[in-house]
């Protein structure tokens, strides 16, 4: 597909007052809201009315938060006020069991009429080990092992079910083919399930598929699996290396670059004038905690930075190294980079990182961000954009209200939903169920 007749992509990340660090505190924040569903079903209405594909929720298992809701219930919460956009739930491979996952994203597909998307991750957050039992965080290289095996029992679990085996057969009295729901006896290196699972197969088939790591590995698993990437790059040119990097990939697995969409995070301030919006940027970056910007800073890092002039430069040469990382590898290198290439103080960097923690952000006019999103997208750097507004509701309103139609206007962007689940929306294929099993018995 030509240039001229792609379209974005776009995403809402959703986040309870906002991307930035100190946006609960912004005076027109409410951060009490955190907690409260009706919240979040407006912010879903506003991202729909924008024609966004998707919302996606974030997770973890560690640490101290006032508004974090578990997905799967956020986002079934969410289906019942909407129609066409995208549910993307945030589940780890490491803390949870393939069971569970395959039946709760089939439930979420089915409630959802087609529209859900498991957002893939290993878990890079070391104390959650201890929540779970453990005295210590799998290595890195072992999360993703257990990744591959995990993804391929949930895709079989899915496909347990074919897509008639549903027959509601009243004068036969037979509700369920047997014969065409299987038990798949996975045996792996870590997993071993009997199934079959005790849904019937999503409306998509699977859902959409999405990944969100930047390491090695993770490159490796989204080329192999993902249809949507989630990543994190500063510069244009850093984007349009990892974008030639992961679509490289895709041939060894038999697939072709129109079936991975690739959307860097891009978190925007925006108002009517340039100054304006530096005006709402500076007090933001005024409400920082600097401490404990410093202590979240010395957590991507690996390393204690505690005990450094604040308005020194990163110690870079005291630093652990990528090698030495177990969490997330890709942010680590990431914050390294763009304080020797902007030659940060440790200060300066903790507000680079505020507004979106490693992703590109965006201070200006709606013109100056179409602008932008346009370069990216014209130039190898992205599909689309996963919008991260530093400010919730007022960021995603003014984005949806003043750059979705000079995306329109450019012709880059959807005047209308194409489909109605989210593969048809992405333009995503729907995955055909072509497992060969053994029949397991006769209709009940």
């Amino acid at each position: 597909m030509s240039t001229s007749q792609r379209k974005l992509h776009l995403n809402a990340f959703i986040s309870g007052t906002g991307h930035h660090e100190a946006a609960w505190r912004y005076p027109d924040s409410t951060p009490e809201l955190g907690l409260d569903i009706r919240h979040y079903q407006k912010i879903a209405q506003i991202a729909e009315r924008g024609l966004l594909d998707s919302l996606f929720v974030a997770d973890g298992y560690s640490g101290r938060s006032s508004g974090k809701l578990e997905p799967f219930t956020q986002l079934a919460a969410l289906a019942v006020v909407t129609e066409h956009i995208g549910l993307i739930a945030t589940v780890g491979t490491t803390y949870y069991e393939p069971y569970h996952v395959a039946r709760k994203f089939a439930s979420l597909d089915h409630i959802s009429n087609g529209r859900a998307g498991w957002n893939i991750v290993t878990t890079g957050t070391e104390s959650t080990a201890f929540n779970f039992g453990l005295d210590e965080h799998p290595e890195h290289a072992l999360r993703y092992e257990f990744a591959d095996e995990f993804v391929e029992l949930t895709k079989q679990l899915w496909d347990s079910w074919e897509d008639d085996a549903v027959v509601y057969d009243k004068a036969n009295g037979i509700q369920v083919d047997n014969n065409k729901v299987h038990e798949i006896n996975f045996k792996g290196g870590h997993y071993f399930v009997k199934g079959p699972l005790n849904i019937p197969r999503p409306p998509q088939g699977y859902p959409v598929l999405v990944q969100a790591g930047s390491s090695e590995s993770g490159k490796e698993l989204a080329a192999r699996t993902a249809e949507v990437v989630f990543t994190a790059q500063q510069t244009l040119e850093e984007a349009q290396a990892f974008y030639a990097d992961v679509k490289s990939r895709l041939p060894k697995y038999g697939r072709t670059p129109d079936q991975l969409h690739i959307l860097p995070g891009l978190s925007p301030i925006i108002a009517d004038t340039e100054a304006e919006a530096r005006e709402i940027e500076k007090e933001l970056n005024g409400y920082i905690n600097l401490e404990s910007a410093v202590r979240r800073l010395s957590e991507r890092v690996g390393f204690d930075l505690s005990g450094y002039p604040i308005d020194g430069p990163l110690p870079i040469d005291d630093l652990p190294g990528i090698d030495a990382i177990n969490g997330r590898k890709g942010r680590y290198q990431l914050v390294v980079d763009l304080a020797v290439r902007e030659n940060l103080t440790i200060r300066e960097l903790t507000k680079r990182l505020a507004g979106a923690r490693g992703h590109i952000t965006f201070t200006g006019t709606p013109i100056g961000l179409a602008d932008l999103i346009e370069k990216w997208f014209r130039n190898g750097g992205a599909d689309g954009f996963n919008i991260m507004p530093q400010l919730y509701p007022s960021g995603l309103e003014a984005f949806v209200e003043k750059v979705i139609p000079e995306l329109q206007n450019r012709g880059l962007f959807r005047t209308a939903y194409e489909g109605k689940t989210l593969r048809e929306n992405l333009g995503l294929a729907r995955p055909a169920n072509t497992r060969h099993f053994r029949n397991v018995g006769a209709g009940n």
